[in-house]
């Protein structure tokens, strides 16, 4: 399998000698990493073809054979467009990365809900003649500002979805704290579930979903007697960096509904710096940085 390649609204790939004599199916999910139910799928839909036959999942592919999917063709895309700016980072015709602006939504929790950044994705989708489903891989809260990964077809989809699962996308967040945080570098592995006694809030609980954030303090600025922080994470829980920073004592400025300082800015001060992975298609590495926005710069000015 040595070329991958759009070809209008396929996606073609040559099979060459080493793994040629295996089946539609092996293929997909052993040598491209595709999901059982997306392959099943795409054979339902007739999505599959060999050398410009339709092809089922049993069928064997030879030497030089092209095995395409039906993977560009048009689709809704699922939320209501709607217009509202944002920077891109990164975009090819399998994914795009996005800057998203602090005080928006990931997505809708209803279908005829407007105002969040997928509904700008879809827009911009409108605007380009893309049309496909608008596919968000992780989420940010709504005060939350920085790079986030949309994929742009199925394929994409899966493959991230799975890198995302075994931590090969590496998530980098910046944050300024309360306080002197000590240590300077520490791993926090607590449990976080919700919180009975409020409707959003979450809380570190034993009985709860595992969650662990890495931090390394940056800076401490005395004067204003806050931290720059640093974090990854390994876990992707509801609110895990506000919820873990508040734990150790230290909220995040501007969250109020974890204890976080409004003196300096009335919104969490937490913001997804840069996003790295390996491009799950073209292989490249990708490495996105999101500029800090200005009401967190400002602080720090």
């Amino acid at each position: 399998m040595n070329k991958l390649k759009r070809a209008g609204e396929w996606f073609e790939i040559k099979i060459n000698e080493s793994i040629a004599n295996n089946t539609v199916f092996h293929i997909l999910s052993s040598k491209l990493g595709v999901s059982k139910a997306t392959i099943q799928k795409w054979n339902k839909e007739g999505s599959l073809r060999r050398n410009n036959t339709k092809a089922d999942v049993n069928h064997q592919l030879r030497d030089r054979d092209i095995l395409s999917i039906h993977l560009f063709k048009e689709e809704e895309f699922g939320v209501i467009p709607e217009k509202h700016d944002f920077s891109i980072l990164y975009e090819d015709d399998h994914l795009i990365i996005i800057d998203k602006p602090a005080g928006m939504d990931t997505h809708p929790n209803h279908s005829d809900q407007v105002g969040t950044l997928a509904n700008a994705v879809a827009y911009y989708y409108q605007t380009m003649g893309i049309q496909t489903r608008v596919r968000h891989i992780h989420r940010l809260d709504k005060e939350t500002s920085g790079a986030i990964i949309f994929a742009k077809n199925d394929l994409a989809h899966t493959l991230l979805d799975q890198a995302l699962q075994l931590k090969k996308i590496k998530r980098t967040y910046l944050a300024f704290v309360g306080g002197n945080l000590q240590p300077q570098k520490r791993t926090i592995n607590k449990a976080i579930g919700r919180d009975r006694h409020h409707p959003t809030r979450r809380r570190v609980s034993p009985q709860g979903q595992q969650a662990i954030t890495h931090y390394q303090v940056e800076h401490y600025d005395e004067k204003k007697d806050l931290s720059v922080v640093t974090l990854q994470l390994d876990t992707g829980r509801t609110h895990q960096i506000r919820v873990h920073m508040s734990y150790l004592g230290h909220s995040i400025l501007g969250d109020g509904l974890y204890g976080g300082s409004i003196k300096l800015i009335t919104r969490q001060a937490l913001h997804s710096k840069m996003v790295s992975f390996t491009h799950p298609i073209t292989l490249e590495n990708i490495n996105c940085e999101a500029e800090l926005p200005k009401d967190m710069s400002a602080i720090l000015r």
